[in-house]
């Protein structure tokens, strides 16, 4: 009947409206930027649309890498719910060639003069290189769309909003953050201080706000149940995440650059039941370093993951295991299940060979190391240093004994695509602190597949290597 068409019309316009409005509402960007003081680079110009639709701009954020000598690179970032399109034009000199990665990502671009576009079909965290240049790049983070806003105080709620923040304690520059407390950085929050979980549980820190050139960017000690999620860690002193003698960490979609001495990414001593999934890591130390007792906190870790993350080590290891223990324990502690899980190292560069490797397990002071799994990791380049790095050692600077052994480290699903890299190397230390147990299956160099251990620095303290 008629009555039945205009009602199917009717509600077909609403669901088109509907949709209309969702679509509408799949692209954040993010223009109070503009406003917070945060350093500009115009190194770039960088907008953002849904397909088909208004182009948006997007503050272009100057942010500092590489240790050696910090240089001045860029950072964007926008959330995403569906399909959009990025233009970024480079706005100095000429454009000879150019590079998306994580190349695993597969992202096709067309050039324009100066500028290139590419359509991005989910969230992830890209650098875009003109002509190589990878310590002037364009750091791209498009997040998915916050599911979690507020625009005030509320109970529980510690609200961070548009602008600058400092801390009132001073001279510690420090915000602790007591129990059952949700820290929210609204977009275009800019917080210049470390955030402090100690003796706390049920803490969530959200938002896409920063935490600009904080002594170290999170704290948690002693604590449980911490959720960071969205946020982004500009130069941190020391480490972006630090973590001691805690349980239940979450780490999510947490962006960072650092170019200081230790100022390592994620540290975890005597943690266990972590996940780190969607991280952007750009270092100028370690980008995830997991170890026993050091400071105040004993008892071993385990039961660690991280995923689908990018690691970018411009000084030190993109992953280093094993390190700092309790020497004067009777029987050491243990570091174990760790899992590594797809994974894509753009960079790793070390001059000192005692610190190489991409994919390091590093056994020393008293510790054991068992069962650790680095599974569909995808490295791209090494300036300097190692692909595999298990040995047990003694290193005077850091241990006060020798590690016990290691054991039970799988290699699966590894591909390395760059040249003039070190050799890898398994060791142990004497015939009773050994490296027992050690699988490389599926390990792709240059296109050809790992069939022996030829060219691998080893030693007779090694037992049970298998190739796959």
């Amino acid at each position: 009947s008629s009555r039945e068409r205009y009602a199917m019309k009717h509600l077909l316009l609403v669901v088109l409206i509907s949709f209309g409005m969702a679509v509408q509402a799949q692209l954040k960007t993010y223009p109070v930027g503009l406003h917070t003081g945060m350093p500009h680079n115009d190194d770039y110009t960088v907008r953002v649309r849904m397909l088909g639709g208004e182009w948006q701009d997007v503050f272009e954020y100057k942010v500092q890498v590489d240790l050696d000598k910090p240089q001045d690179a860029s950072m964007v970032q926008f959330d995403m719910g569906s399909p959009v399109e990025v233009m970024v034009k480079k706005n100095n000199g000429t454009v000879r060639e150019v590079a998306i990665r994580p190349l695993n990502n597969n992202i096709a671009c067309r050039q324009v003069q100066n500028a290139v576009f590419f359509t991005l079909d989910k969230p992830q965290n890209l650098s875009i290189e003109f002509n190589g240049d990878r310590l002037h790049n364009l750091h791209l983070f498009a997040n998915p769309m916050e599911e979690e806003v507020y625009s005030e105080e509320a109970e529980g709620v510690m609200f961070f909003g548009p602008g600058i923040h400092r801390p009132k304690d001073l001279p510690n520059n420090q915000i602790r953050i007591p129990s059952n407390t949700t820290v929210y950085l609204a977009p275009g929050a800019v917080l210049k201080a470390k955030l402090l979980v100690d003796n706390a549980e049920n803490v969530r820190i959200i938002g896409r706000g920063i935490l600009d050139h904080p002594v170290r960017g999170i704290e948690i000690t002693d604590a449980k149940n911490v959720l960071i999620d969205g946020i982004t860690v500009v130069n941190p002193e020391h480490y972006t995440v630090f973590g001691g003698g805690s349980s239940e960490i979450v780490i999510r979609n947490l962006k960072t650059f650092s170019c200081k001495s230790w100022s390592d990414g994620i540290d975890m001593m005597c943690c266990r039941k972590v996940l780190v999934d969607n991280a952007f890591l750009r270092t100028g130390d370690d980008c995830i370093a997991l170890y026993n007792h050091r400071w105040n906190w004993w008892g071993g870790s385990s039961d660690i993951t991280v995923r689908n993350s990018v690691l970018w080590a411009d000084v030190a290891h993109p992953i280093n295991v094993g390190g700092h223990g309790d020497p004067d324990s009777l029987t050491g502690e243990v570091i174990e299940n760790l899992t590594f899980h797809n994974i894509d190292i753009l960079e790793h560069d070390e001059d000192d060979p005692l610190y190489q490797g991409c994919m390091t397990v590093d056994c020393g002071d008293k510790n054991w190391v068992r069962n650790v799994l680095f599974e569909d990791i995808r490295v791209e380049n090494i300036q300097e240093g190692r692909l595999f790095y298990v040995k047990v050692r003694f290193n005077p600077k850091y241990d006060k004994q020798p590690g016990n052994g290691i054991e039970g480290i799988t290699f699966r699903n590894i591909t390395y695509t760059g040249v003039g890299e070190n050799a890898s190397l398994v060791q142990g230390l004497d015939k009773n602190r050994c490296v027992r147990n050690v699988v490389f299956d599926s390990i792709m160099i240059n296109g050809v597949k790992m069939k022996h251990l030829k060219g691998i620095i080893k030693n007779e303290f090694i037992e049970d290597i298998e190739i796959k």
